[in-house]
C-alpha cells in the first residue's frame, strides 16, 4: 500500500486509503479509552473542546485539503498525546509519572511533552498546507509554521486562562496543569516553538541531502553516458 509524503505526486482515495482509515481507528480508540476511564469529566470535556473542532475541520475540508499519509500519521499521534493527556489531566498524567521517576523530576511533564509534540508534529502538516494548496513561495512555506505555532501557543494560553477562570473556575488548576511554576504558559509557549523549529530543520537537511543525493546520480549518469 503506498505511503505518500507531501512531495508525492499522488493523494490514495478516501474509500482505498487504508493508512487513513488506520489512524482515524486508532485515534477515535484512544479517545473513547479517554473518555470512559476519565476521573474528571468536566476537565475532559474542557481538555477536548478544540479537539471537537479540529477534527470536524479536517473532516468538513478533506476533500478541498487532503494531506499527505505522512501528514495525517504526525496529526493522528499529536491528537492521541493530547486525548490522552486529557483522560486523568495533565498534572496527573500517569506516563508523566513514569518520566518523573525515570528522570527524578520535581514536576508532572506530559504537559511539556505535549506542547513540544504540537510544534514538533504539527509543523511538517502546516508546512504541507501553505506550500501545496495556498501556493506560497517556498521560504513562506518555510517559516510560517514556526510563526503559526508561537502565534497559536500563546493564543492558546489565553484561551486557556480565559476558559477556565470565567467558565470552570473549580477545575482551573486541573487544565491549566501548571503544577505551581508561575512561568507555566512562556515555557509551554517556548517548547512549542522549539519543536517546529526542529522539524523544519530536520526536513530542511533530510530535503537537502536529498537533492545532494539525486545530483550525484545525475553526475554518475553523465560520466556513464
Amino acid at each position: 500500500m503506498p505511503f505518500s509524503l507531501a512531495i508525492s505526486t499522488f493523494r490514495t482515495p478516501l474509500r482505498s486509503n487504508y493508512w487513513l482509515w488506520s489512524f482515524i481507528l486508532l485515534f477515535l480508540f484512544v479517545w473513547g479509552n479517554s473518555l470512559a476511564g476519565t476521573t474528571d469529566l468536566a476537565n475532559w470535556m474542557l481538555e477536548n473542546l478544540l479537539v471537537f473542532i479540529f477534527f470536524a475541520t479536517l473532516v468538513i475540508t478533506y476533500r478541498k485539503f487532503q494531506f499527505s499519509d505522512l501528514s495525517l500519521l504526525l496529526i493522528c499521534i499529536y491528537l492521541c498525546l493530547h486525548v490522552y493527556g486529557s483522560k486523568h489531566s495533565y498534572a496527573e498524567n500517569p506516563f508523566g509519572y513514569w518520566l518523573m521517576e525515570q528522570f527524578d523530576t520535581s514536576r508532572n511533564h506530559y504537559d511539556r511533552l505535549v506542547h513540544f509534540s504540537f510544534g514538533f508534529l504539527l509543523a511538517y502538516p502546516m508546512r504541507e498546507l501553505f506550500l501545496k494548496w495556498f501556493k506560497f513561495p517556498r521560504w513562506v512555506a518555510w517559516l510560517l509554521p514556526i510563526e503559526v505555532t508561537l502565534s497559536i501557543s500563546g493564543f492558546y494560553e489565553l484561551i486557556e486562562w480565559g476558559v477556565a477562570d470565567i467558565f470552570f473556575p473549580e477545575q482551573g488548576d486541573a487544565y491549566l496543569g501548571t503544577q505551581g511554576d508561575v512561568w507555566d504558559a512562556q515555557k509551554d509557549i517556548f517548547l512549542a516553538f522549539l519543536g517546529a523549529i526542529l522539524a523544519t530543520t530536520i526536513v530542511s537537511l533530510v530535503k537537502r541531502l536529498g537533492n545532494i543525493y539525486s545530483e550525484e546520480e545525475r553526475k554518475a549518469m553523465r560520466k556513464k553516458s
